[in-house]
């Protein structure tokens, strides 16, 4: 399965709940934090409702 890395660019402060979850879901805590994950439906999904706050790329 392929990997993807998932890259905080744009605070948290001022989003809706569901948004905060969502990062701290991913596993990120603040701007510039990167993690890995394999690029399930479920972290695609995930990944796509935040996508104004993060970047991502293959790993």
């Amino acid at each position: 399965m392929s990997k993807i890395k998932v890259k905080q660019v744009k605070s948290a402060i001022k989003r809706t709940q569901n948004q905060k979850r969502t990062l701290e879901a991913l596993g990120l805590r603040k701007i510039g934090h990167v993690v890995e994950h394999d690029a399930t439906p479920n972290i695609l999904g995930m990944i796509n409702k935040v996508k104004h706050l993060v970047s991502t790329e293959e790993a």
